[in-house]
């Protein structure tokens, strides 16, 4: 068994090869080779007034490796005076997080690997991104939009110039200070022209791809700034308006996303703040600190998958003045196990990873 934090990991996987691994797991559920069970969460009043504890996980299995990624943390929801919801997670305390992966062998059902998910978490996030403009966005793509300056905004355009030709980037960030910082990084990292620029609209403006990676519970552009022949993804559907939809000629979505509940009940319930499915517990007064009305979601039920087109059973782009757009959401548990494979086959081969006893988690009473 096998402890790869997030420094060991940032030297086993890179965004171009996960690409790659994340296009086989997807084309594997149209045979059987890969399998979901899409995220549910548990939600619980925390201690602090305004918090709420969510216990997440999902889970997935392609090519030998069965993927359990768990996340621990308070969520807080702040209600700001334009009206938006913008929510907040950490564990114990802001600035730290818990989430872990753990992966099991399919053929022996031994434990594999412990994964904190930090950097698999990005690198997964940017890299089906990645997959989405491959399929989706125009040959001659070279410019591109991002809304958000985090990790995953990172990754997204290191995936994006991995599959098209890209030139320029240019970055938004309400803070000014994080999107001067991410375009210092890209420049130097990708060597292409990486700006930062003020405002939403800016970020918007005459792009090939544009990328949304924010924690907004509410939509981050305008539906009438789009222009012909852009391709979107995102990576929550809450950042894309009904009016921005609307304008898509192409929709598609990576795969499910979440399990709704057959029946909204008050303990059983889809959309609060950033879980999609959950499970509550609590009193009525202390449901009151949940955001109503959660998150302002599309309906993408209805949009064909990634494997769909991949497979050639819908239609993508056919035209150059299209808008495309790809529901980067979905397949979550199998992304793990595809990107958590390539981690720990790459740990092993280079002998990187802390070893833990498999006698540890082993034990000879039958449940």
């Amino acid at each position: 068994m096998l402890l790869i934090d997030n420094a060991m990991q940032a030297g086993l996987i890179a965004v171009p090869d996960c690409i790659g691994v994340l296009e086989k797991a997807f084309l594997g559920l149209a045979t059987g080779r890969s399998i979901i069970r899409p995220k549910t969460d548990l939600l619980f009043p925390a201690a602090r007034p305004d918090g709420y504890f969510r216990f997440g996980s999902m889970e997935g299995a392609h090519d030998g490796i069965c993927a359990l990624r768990i996340i621990s943390e308070i969520a807080a929801w702040e209600r700001r005076p334009d009206g938006t919801i913008r929510e907040e997670q950490h564990c114990i305390e802001p600035g730290t997080y818990l989430g872990l992966v753990l992966l099991f062998s399919t053929d022996t059902g031994a434990p594999l690997a412990i994964l904190n998910d930090g950097h698999i978490q990005h690198v997964r996030v940017g890299a089906s991104a990645g997959l989405g403009a491959k399929y989706l966005a125009r040959i001659d793509a070279k410019t591109v939009g991002l809304i958000g300056a985090g990790g995953m905004t990172r990754t997204c355009l290191e995936a994006f110039c991995a599959i098209r030709p890209i030139e320029r980037a240019k970055i938004y960030s309400p803070t000014a200070a994080n999107r001067e910082a991410a375009t210092a990084e890209l420049r130097a990292k990708l060597g292409i022209d990486v700006v930062a620029v003020a405002t939403a609209r800016e970020a918007v403006a005459g792009v090939d791809i544009l990328a949304t990676c924010t924690n907004a519970m509410t939509p981050v552009f305008e539906a009438d700034w789009l222009e012909p022949g852009t391709h979107v993804t995102c990576v929550g559907t809450q950042e894309i308006s009904r009016a921005a939809e609307a304008r898509f000629d192409v929709k598609i979505r990576q795969g499910v996303a979440t399990i709704a509940p057959a029946r909204e009940t008050a303990r059983n319930r889809s959309d609060l703040g950033l879980s999609y499915a959950a499970y509550v517990g609590g009193t009525e007064a202390e449901m009151a600190r949940l955001p109503a009305g959660g998150a302002q979601r599309l309906d993408t039920a209805a949009y064909p998958e990634f494997v769909d087109l991949a497979t050639e059973r819908v239609p993508g782009r056919t035209r150059a003045d299209e808008i495309t757009f790809y529901y980067n959401h979905g397949n979550q548990g199998l992304q793990f196990a595809a990107a958590g494979g390539l981690i720990y086959r790459n740990a092993k081969a280079r002998g990187i990873g802390t070893e833990l006893p498999d006698a540890w988690f082993l034990e000879d009473i039958k449940a």
